[in-house]
């Protein structure tokens, strides 16, 4: 699914404010820095609580694998401001029907300042222009009406609410459910505003999806 550009980890994505690249061991301290908070590990499927030590070295270990060997697309979120600072993550990952699931979650300290909704926008960009998924499907906890307004303002529809089995929170818990069609992406991109997005300098050594600024949510 996930074509051999992305499966080098050169590739990265740019935006405003954001590079979003593949995760280093260096890293680890900053993931685990929020990752290990109790009000983001809560509203995952995946993240344990409490955090267990070299748990952020694993995960590394792991999204980079499933980077190189194109069954996944994990990313990190770092501010390109100041110390580039690890702030979030951002992942696509094949569903067992074979279609992509899209995850995130930024640090709770940042929450409210738009860049959740600046990542997952940078992140479906790539996912339709370099695959050919139809479809690119999320969910949301029911008690986590913020991520529900990252996916929408991303231009995701709600398509049903039930239990989805979250790992990590141990069992069966009520989600809201929501896709974006490959149709829905390419009718938002007709407004004369929206720029061509993919770019790469002929004699460049990375891989960059350039993104024009958008509004900020």
């Amino acid at each position: 699914m996930f074509p051999d550009l992305t499966c080098d980890d050169i590739f990265r994505l740019e935006t405003k404010r954001l590079w979003l690249r593949w995760p280093r061991a260096c890293d680890a301290p900053a993931i685990k820095s929020f990752a290990s908070l109790p009000e983001a590990a809560r509203m995952t499927a995946a993240i344990p609580h409490p955090y267990p030590a070299g748990e952020a070295e694993r995960f590394i270990f792991r999204a980079r694998a499933d980077n190189a060997n194109g069954e996944a697309l994990v990313l990190v979120v770092a501010q390109k401001s100041g110390a580039r600072q690890v702030i979030g993550l951002v992942s696509a990952t094949l569903s067992e029907a074979g279609e992509i699931d899209l995850g995130f979650m930024v640090a709770p300290g940042l929450w409210c300042r738009g860049y959740a909704t600046e990542a997952v926008r940078a992140l479906v960009e790539a996912l339709f222009a370099l695959t050919g998924a139809e479809r690119i499907l999320a969910n949301a906890r029911t008690e986590n009406p913020a991520s529900r307004r990252v996916l929408e303002k991303c231009g995701f529809a709600y398509v049903d609410s039930g239990l989805d089995l979250l790992p990590a929170r141990g069992g069966l818990h009520a989600c809201h459910r929501f896709q974006l069609t490959r149709k829905r992406w390419a009718a938002s991109r007709l407004s004369p505003r929206l720029p061509k997005m993919t770019h790469q300098a002929p004699d460049s050594t990375a891989a960059i999806l350039e993104l024009e600024p958008q509004s900020q949510a």
